[in-house]
């Protein structure tokens, strides 16, 4: 069910999947009151370990309503109309657009990508000046890395283009529709295990910023910060759990029956994918703050979806640190 809504969402247009957005969220909202969160993306492997924090909020009773949308930019939007609360992504080039007060109030992830081409076509950064390029969607930390790594290379990509799901890009490799991409973990060992030697990785210059966060209106964080509290305390909860044990995010998936059409290759690739990330620290157990922003905004700087100095830019307009405050005054530091 979940994949035809999703194959749905894809077949429209940003104005139609806006409205129709619209028109469930004023449904959902004429019921029970819940939380309303927008997620640009597919529900994946990926995503696994924060639909389990979801489900420990649940059970400390914050209702939850998931919302899967076409991109992290419609996601964005729907956050700053009202017709979200809450957004899953790295709404940075928005928040310094719009003049809603938009603020992240909890690091979910750190970018761990790997550009992928097709060694039959390219070798290096090198030869894909004039060629196109595929990331998960406008605004994201895919796009971020491609557009610095197209700076700091001396290239120019001929176009970028949007596939959101890193497993839908990997796939799209495998199947010769795309030469050259950008990939997570999973991705790229699928690619080695079905393809050894048809791709390189391309090499990355040290990356330390934001991928993932979750982001709210400053009204909506000011008027139910009981809410928010437990959002933030039981991700922060959760993360630290699968740092620990990266298997028993697979646990979880048989414990809340999330994702049970998942097919039986992307199932295998559960623990393989969260132990990678835990040991390579994709985890924030801390939630990012303030420290966080200021890798962000050398990065993003850098690549195009901030704009100035990096040193002149203030924390406050682009996070709001109390959730994180209060949540770690609970849960503690680790």
């Amino acid at each position: 069910m979940l994949k035809d809504f999703t194959r749905r969402l894809r077949g429209l247009s940003g104005t139609a999947l806006a409205v129709g957005f619209g028109l469930a969220l004023a449904a959902a909202s004429q019921a029970e009151a819940k939380v309303r969160v927008a997620y640009g993306d597919i529900a994946s492997v990926e995503n696994l370990h924060l639909l389990a924090a979801f489900e420990l909020a649940k059970q400390k009773g914050v209702e939850i309503e998931m919302t899967y949308l076409k991109s992290e930019d419609i996601a964005a939007q729907a956050v700053v109309s009202g017709q979200a609360d809450i957004g899953v992504g790295g709404p940075y080039a928005l928040m310094q657009k719009v003049k809603v007060p938009v603020r992240i109030f909890l690091q979910l992830s750190t970018l761990r990508f790997y550009p992928a081409v097709n060694a039959e076509f390219y070798k290096t950064w090198k030869d894909l000046n004039g060629q196109e390029v595929a990331v998960h969607s406008r605004g994201s930390g895919t796009e971020a890395i491609m557009k610095l790594m197209e700076d700091k290379q001396g290239i120019k990509f001929s176009k970028i283009s949007y596939i959101p799901g890193s497993e839908v890009r990997t796939g799209a490799l495998l199947q010769g529709n795309v030469k050259a991409t950008i990939v997570d973990s999973a991705g790229r060992r699928l690619l080695q295990e079905k393809a050894p030697g048809k791709f390189i990785i391309l090499p990355l210059d040290g990356v330390n910023a934001t991928d993932e966060a979750l982001f709210a209106r400053q009204d909506f964080l000011d008027k139910n910060p009981k809410d928010v509290d437990v959002i933030v305390e039981s991700v922060l909860t959760t993360w630290r759990e699968v740092t620990k044990n990266p298997a028993i995010v697979a646990e979880w998936r048989a414990k809340y029956k999330l994702l049970p059409d998942l097919p039986a290759d992307q199932v295998a690739e559960i623990t393989p994918y969260f132990t990678e990330l835990a040991q390579g620290k994709a985890f924030p157990p801390n939630g990012g703050g303030e420290a966080a922003a200021k890798d962000d905004f050398a990065f993003y700087t850098l690549s195009g979806q901030l704009q100035g100095d990096p040193a002149s830019l203030k924390v406050e307009d682009f996070w709001a640190l109390e959730p994180l405050n209060r949540a770690l005054g609970k849960v503690g530091t680790n």
